[in-house]
């Protein structure tokens, strides 16, 4: 009997994919960071049981139509807008993420790019660097407090929790919006619920913490921006597509906010001559929220773990659509 074929559409270390390759047909997109040609992904796809993939790689009705043999795909990262669910789902294939082994090292990333942008960090640094420190004045790349001030959490989930903790070390007031109250964060963290527009308008920093989907797209608006405060700065670190890049750069420009911290864009890699990147007020990171040594590892072997289960027709640990499994 043949053995199942798994496509991975990004090259990751041996050590972690070997217990697929006991079971499986292995094989492997030969680069780090260049991503697989969406023609030849299809192509993988035909003979494919699994796909490992990445948050780039578009999974479509297209792709599934060409998939006979496809039962999951392991897409690594907690969120899975560049798959189609409902296609997937119509044909009972699997979508397994990975949620939870990343919350922390992503609540460190926002914390540290909401530190980066307020204390104007990397500006700091390429000051330096470029030899202009001549002497000390009192307002040498003066930035803002973050301790005392107000912090708005837009998507309380796993890690808007875990960044609201990190927060009372600042003693920061923690205000935050989401489809459902987070009691836990409200008696534990004493986080404050708000109506979104209340957020907007009464926040020192807005973090952006919210998956895309249909209702958030462009939830970050040109009437979203002049809700805030003009000493406000915006911090996104979930998808670039619930951001309107030009209502955002308007209002950098008209000073309706202070500033701004992206660790993603609407189009990724973003070039480096787009005008959010070259802004003043905008630190801009190349999508590492959850890029530590330690959680990318616990990532890729959550989803090695994942096509396993569903090769050994076990439930998996983090499934997108578990109605899938439900046996009729």
């Amino acid at each position: 009997m043949d053995k199942p074929l798994i496509f991975i559409t990004r090259k990751l270390p041996e050590k972690l994919i070997e217990p697929l390759k006991e079971i499986a047909e292995v094989d492997m997109w030969h680069s780090e960071d260049k991503s697989v040609p969406y023609s030849i992904l299809v192509e993988k796809a035909e003979r494919a049981t699994g796909l490992l993939t990445v948050l780039s790689d578009q999974i479509d009705e297209n792709l599934f139509q060409q998939a006979p043999h496809l039962k999951v795909v392991a897409n690594l990262a907690v969120g899975f807008d560049n798959i189609d669910v409902e296609a997937a789902t119509k044909r009972k294939i699997v979508i397994c993420n990975t949620p939870d082994v990343l919350s922390d090292t992503t609540a460190d990333l926002a914390f540290g790019l909401l530190m980066a942008t307020a204390r104007r960090l990397i500006e700091a640094a390429q000051y330096v660097k470029a030899n202009q420190w001549n002497s000390w004045s009192p307002y040498l790349l003066a930035g803002r407090d973050i301790h005392h001030k107000t912090i708005g959490i837009v998507g309380m989930g796993k890690i808007g929790e875990t960044l609201a903790k990190r927060t009372t070390g600042f003693d920061m007031n923690i205000l935050y919006h989401n489809r459902s109250r987070n009691i836990q964060a409200e008696e534990v963290l004493h986080a404050t619920y708000c109506e979104f527009e209340e957020l907007l308008r009464k926040a020192d920093f807005v973090v952006c913490l919210t998956p895309l989907t249909d209702e958030t797209k462009h939830l970050f608006n040109e009437r979203a921006f002049q809700a805030m405060k003009e000493t406000a700065i915006f911090i996104n670190v979930s998808r670039g597509g619930v951001v309107d890049e030009e209502a955002l750069l308007k209002a950098l420009n008209a000073g309706e906010i202070a500033g701004a911290g992206l660790d993603v864009f609407a189009e990724e890699p973003v070039n480096a001559d787009h005008p959010l990147v070259q802004h003043p007020h905008v630190v801009s990171f190349p999508h590492i929220g959850s890029a530590s040594i330690e959680t990318r590892t616990k990532m890729i072997t959550l989803c090695v773990e994942n096509i396993l289960d569903i090769l050994h027709n076990k439930e998996p640990k983090a499934v997108v659509n578990g109605e899938v499994l439900i046996k009729e």
